[in-house]
């Protein structure tokens, strides 16, 4: 019999760590979904003429990480993941604020998992999306 990790993505990070230097807020995670936010600061933007963007790579980061949290929340003890593969697809500029993550398995085997996640600002406007494959490890 299989048992599920306990403790979530984020949690008990040595420091270091990619969650905790750019501070990212866990929002939820569970049965395969994972949410978290980030606040956007200018000093992770180049600018514009139209204003500050968004640096694409913390787009990117951002997305992955989700998408990892929802893969780690269907993992059984002893297993952990790589991912295999990433691609984002940008729709529009991410500006300084609120940043939210909504990440999901779209389906695992014994194997492979398949994840999928989308990017929103505060107003709820899709930013970018992104899917990866997790090759998934015996510890």
């Amino acid at each position: 019999m299989s048992r599920r990790r306990t403790g979530g993505w984020g949690s008990y990070l040595p420091s270091p760590h990619i969650w905790l230097t750019l501070g990212y807020r866990g929002i939820e995670q569970g049965d395969g979904r994972s949410v978290i936010e980030w606040d956007a600061t200018p000093e992770y933007c180049f600018q514009a003429d139209s204003g500050p963007i968004v640096h694409g790579g913390m787009v990117t980061t951002l997305l992955d990480t989700a998408m990892g949290g929802a893969c780690w929340s269907v993992l059984d003890e002893g297993e952990s993941f790589l991912t295999a593969d990433l691609r984002v697809e940008f729709m529009r500029s991410s500006r300084p604020g609120t940043l939210r993550a909504e990440g999901r398995v779209a389906q695992r085997n014994r194997r492979v998992a398949f994840c999928s996640a989308e990017l929103y600002d505060a107003e709820g406007t899709l930013l970018a999306s992104s899917r990866c494959t997790q090759i998934i490890r015996r510890d």
